[in-house]
């Protein structure tokens, strides 16, 4: 079993969400994050991008994902990519 590169885009509920606190908050979940920037949407909505290198064991992006959707402030973490690291 190796590791895996995953690249995910998490969009705030609002442009009023604390960005610098909800990265704190994605770096508590998802300790293994390695870059994170914020990158402009439109209408004054930013998104975080962020990487992450995690195991590769079946179904861990899911559940990665499904844990990043419940932090509050979270509209909606999706993966963008995933690759071999």
């Amino acid at each position: 079993m190796g590791s895996v590169a995953v690249i995910m885009r998490v969009m705030p509920e609002s442009p009023e969400v604390d960005l610098e606190q909800l990265k704190k908050a994605l770096k508590a979940k998802l300790p293994g994050i390695q870059d994170m920037q914020i990158e402009p949407i439109g209408f004054g909505l930013k998104a975080i991008k962020l990487a992450a290198v995690v195991n590769d064991c079946g179904g861990e992006t899911d559940a990665i994902e499904k844990s990043l959707n419940e932090i509050a402030g979270v509209e909606r973490a999706e993966i963008i990519e995933v690759t071999l690291n």
